[in-house]
């Protein structure tokens, strides 16, 4: 006479719920949907938050999605085990929550080249160039400047950005070169910073060239930066007093949008334990 094993001792893999092998498929779809985004990134050389963050997420949604069963079993074996896979979960849920609450103020942050008012002066911020030419992301704020530099004729206009890892040129050399080609902008409304290697310096050194052109300090000024970038930047100039700031919103390229947010996510976080905001 045959007995029933326990149910405890069957293969996960054989007793496991429909809901399970539901929550299974869509762990292992979203896994490979992290791995090949952050994948295709990191071939194009973008290396940053945005990028190995999804790719550690991604792998280790993929082991958890390929060793199910073990796992289940793990989980089933002690109570605290099964306390401990909960908490990990409702963790993750409310740090997927902030992660959109975020996305969502970032939504609301700066206005289009048409709602700006009367400047003195546009601040573009650096993003990024490659093989002497900017960036996607970078180059999306250029195109929004030169939208309101022909808007408003009169201003002068401030591009900044240091030299970048493997560049030769600075990053202010580059924007001042692609405003000029690509937008027919006139050489004597730029003013170049090309030292600073982070938003808080393209605002600290870039402050004294309208000045030195016989801008007041107080004058009102247009910051030209990505829709994701313009909450932490504002925050930035008011801790260094620039409070005329119109703050100018790039869109993002698709392509990189979600990376690009997510990194900024960390970006805010690490800013505010600095103490820069």
């Amino acid at each position: 006479m045959y007995l029933k094993a326990p149910l405890a001792t069957l293969p996960t893999s054989s007793v496991g719920s429909p809901a399970q092998r539901v929550q299974r498929i869509l762990l292992s779809l979203v896994s490979a949907m992290l791995l090949l985004d952050a994948g295709v990134l990191m071939a194009l050389r973008h290396f940053n938050v945005g990028v190995t963050v999804p790719a550690v997420l991604g792998a280790a949604g993929a082991l958890l999605a390929w060793q199910w069963p073990l796992v289940q079993r793990w989980r089933r074996s002690k109570r605290s085990h099964a306390r401990l896979w909960n908490w990990g979960w409702a963790l993750l849920a409310l740090w997927v929550l902030s992660v959109l609450l975020f996305w969502g103020r970032l939504l609301g942050t700066g206005v289009q080249p048409e709602q700006v008012p009367p400047v003195a002066a546009i601040v573009v911020l650096g993003s990024g160039t490659q093989n002497g030419q900017p960036r996607p992301v970078l180059a999306e704020r250029l195109d929004t400047a030169a939208q309101l530099a022909h808007l408003q004729p009169s201003a002068l206009i401030a591009v900044c950005g240091g030299v970048d890892w493997g560049e030769t040129e600075s990053e202010a050399t580059v924007m001042a070169r692609y405003l000029m080609e690509h937008h027919g902008i006139a050489a004597e409304r730029l003013l170049l910073e090309g030292q600073s290697t982070s938003t808080e310096l393209n605002l600290q050194l870039s402050r004294p060239l309208p000045q030195a052109r016989g801008i007041d300090a107080t004058a009102p000024t247009a910051m030209v930066s990505s829709d994701f970038h313009l909450m932490r930047a504002m925050a930035m100039a008011q801790q260094q007093g620039l409070t005329g700031m119109v703050p100018v919103a790039a869109a993002t390229p698709l392509a990189t949008r979600y990376n690009a947010w997510l990194r900024e996510y960390f970006a805010m976080l690490s800013s505010w334990v600095l103490g820069e905001l």
